[in-house]
């Protein structure tokens, strides 16, 4: 009796080990395979032509905080408490503008972001099973989630930036 459940116990053995074979583990980037398509770059380029402009002035008022900051370290113990009340005021002012500026172009960001993966996310997920079909992938996974594997496994980042080119 023993000695047929060990036969059984390593024939079990025998076929968990062959089914852990048998499974095809791939990884991707998603990410990147979006950020690295046509329409990303299209997406990223149109973004920067309706906010660029927002972004100079954003720079430009920075540094025109710097400057004042710097002029109230400088001359602020030589200035009358007017010059200096006057000089705090601008700087809050500036300061507000330039809050609300980033406030806007972040919010932009987010939105020409939002838009674009809602339109990417179906396309994504037709090329993931392309891929996986191609390739015969039982288990595709995040590269990022992946802490550690002994094993080198197919990145088909690349190839799902190629297939969603393709459907553009």
């Amino acid at each position: 009796m023993r000695k047929t459940m060990s036969v059984m116990f390593i024939g079990l053995l025998g076929l968990f080990a062959s089914v852990a074979q048998a499974t095809e583990v791939a990884v991707v980037d998603w990410r990147q395979a979006l950020m690295e398509t046509r329409a990303a770059q299209q997406s990223m380029s149109q973004l920067e032509s309706q906010i660029g402009s927002q972004q100079q002035q954003a720079q430009s008022l920075g540094q025109e905080l710097e400057r004042l900051q710097e002029r109230l370290q400088q001359d602020g113990a030589v200035m009358s408490d007017s010059e200096r009340q006057s000089l705090m005021q601008e700087g809050q002012q500036k300061e507000r503008q330039f809050v609300e500026l980033r406030q806007q172009i972040m919010q932009a960001q987010q939105q020409a972001e939002q838009a674009f993966l809602q339109d990417a996310e179906p396309k994504l997920e037709r090329a993931v099973d392309e891929v996986m079909a191609r390739h015969g992938i039982d288990v595709l996974m995040d590269i990022n989630g992946i802490i550690n594997t002994n094993q080198d496994l197919m990145n088909l980042t690349d190839e799902v930036t190629e297939i969603l080119d393709s459907m553009n």
